[in-house]
């Protein structure tokens, strides 16, 4: 009976482990909030996130906060869940320094194919990849 008690203990003790880290997503939130605040003020002064969008990725310097501010949306969409919010890492690596490792065409690579226990992200766009290795290229 203790056996089974503790067992189901231990069980729970996993399954709410798992779901902790919850409050530091929240605060990601807010931060992606005040990017996306400061980018409609942006969009207000006459410059769409699209266009910039498109522009920035063809131009590379173009617009470097605008590129970065998209890749941080795809970043947060799609990636933060294992890499965490801050790239500080969770069940994936942390990618703070992944520029040191890899440039962006190894990047896309890794984010079109996986690499090791990470799947192949399909539901990336080859732009979206595209525009989250050249930020990630830039963390060093």
């Amino acid at each position: 009976m203790k056996k089974l008690l503790f067992s189901l203990f231990f069980a729970m003790l996993l399954v709410l482990g798992a779901c902790g880290g919850g409050g530091d997503e929240g605060a990601s939130d807010d931060n992606t909030s005040e990017e996306q605040t400061d980018q409609s003020s942006q969009d207000e002064a006459g410059e769409s996130t699209e266009e910039s969008g498109d522009e920035g990725s063809e131009s590379g310097s173009g617009d470097g906060a605008t590129d970065s501010a998209g890749a941080e949306e795809v970043y947060q969409n799609n990636c933060s869940s294992c890499h965490g919010g801050e790239l500080g890492g969770g069940f994936g690596p942390a990618l703070t320094e992944v520029g040191s490792k890899y440039d962006a065409a190894k990047i896309v690579d890794i984010i079109k194919n996986g690499k090791g226990q990470m799947p192949a992200q399909s539901q990336v766009s080859d732009e979206d990849a595209q525009t989250v290795a050249d930020w990630l290229a830039t963390m060093e």
